[in-house]
């Protein structure tokens, strides 16, 4: 085959192996982006996968749950930040430049990682 049709064949098939490749089983395309944005942002206090750190606490806790800590409490958290009141951790600050679909995308991760957890 040649040309632009040629072409096509083979990228298909590229990107169907870097998706297997790339994207474990039971995650989603926008899970996996929500990680990179809360590796980004978040990990710093809210460590690696949501474990929490000594600047910040686990977010893979049954206190996050969302029958305590619905969705929209993190839209909250990142906009305007956070008193604090379950952890010693002090006030959380609004973290900048995070867009609402990105809060979304790491929301989607979180209760990803809560689920494999069992607390969801």
């Amino acid at each position: 085959m040649s040309g632009v049709k040629g072409l096509y064949m083979y990228r298909l098939p590229t990107l169907l192996i870097l998706l297997f490749v790339f994207v474990q089983p039971g995650s989603s395309i926008a899970e996996i982006s929500g990680e990179d944005i809360f590796n980004l942002k978040c990990a710093v206090c809210h460590g690696t996968k949501g474990s929490g750190t000594d600047k910040g606490p686990p977010l893979v806790h049954k206190v996050y749950r969302p029958g305590h800590h619905g969705d929209y409490s993190f839209h909250l958290a990142v906009n305007i930040g956070v008193r604090q009141h379950h952890w010693p951790f002090g006030d959380m600050a609004p973290v900048k430049g995070v867009k609402r679909e990105e809060v979304d995308a790491i929301i989607l991760y979180i209760r990803g990682l809560q689920r494999e957890a069992g607390i969801i």
